[in-house]
């Protein structure tokens, strides 16, 4: 319901809405990142005159929008200091199983496109193995962040994600597994 048709509503009912700057303030948030996200996109698709609406494919972003939560939050990491960087095995059952073998293959693709740093991940019966090495193996501040940033950090290293969100949404053919 527009904001003018509940002020009337309540206005009509004697609840006059007061003019301060607390009647006029509405809610931002969507309540949950995933749907805020979809959101976002529907916006934007809506707002492009050159969207080409028999293309749309939001089930596909809400899907790796799944995968993205199951990685996140479901999977196990155990990470191990190598030279140059870290290895990681990415375990997990059910969804979550296939979640991470679908992000982190493609991902560490991808990565190797635009990263300073070595990224291979291979799958295993468990989920999958991810290395990741410094281009400079004697750069001992590149090596401790890549560290840091572990497998998770990797993963959202950059702004690829917002792109890929699109593209994913207007049903563009690529790599649907990020």
């Amino acid at each position: 319901i527009p904001v003018s048709a509940l002020r009337a509503q309540h206005e009509h009912a004697g609840m006059g809405m007061a003019h301060d700057s607390t009647a006029a303030a509405m809610p931002t948030q969507p309540g949950q990142a995933a749907f805020g996200t979809i959101q976002e996109i529907v916006r934007i698709l809506e707002a492009d005159p050159k969207t080409d609406w028999s293309k749309v494919n939001l089930e596909a972003l809400r899907q790796h929008l799944i995968d993205m939560d199951d990685v996140t939050m479901h999977a196990r990491i155990v990470q191990r200091d190598i030279a140059g960087g870290f290895e990681a095995d990415v375990t997990g059952g059910g969804r979550t199983l296939g979640a991470i073998q679908r992000m982190l293959v493609a991902h560490a693709h991808m990565m190797n496109t635009v990263a300073a740093y070595h990224v291979t991940a291979v799958k295993t019966a468990a989920g999958a193995r991810m290395t990741v090495t410094a281009v400079d193996a004697a750069d001992a501040g590149e090596i401790a962040k890549l560290r840091g940033l572990g497998v998770i950090g990797v993963l959202v290293d950059g702004d690829h994600h917002p792109r890929h969100h699109l593209a994913l949404a207007r049903g563009e053919s690529m790599d649907h597994s990020m």
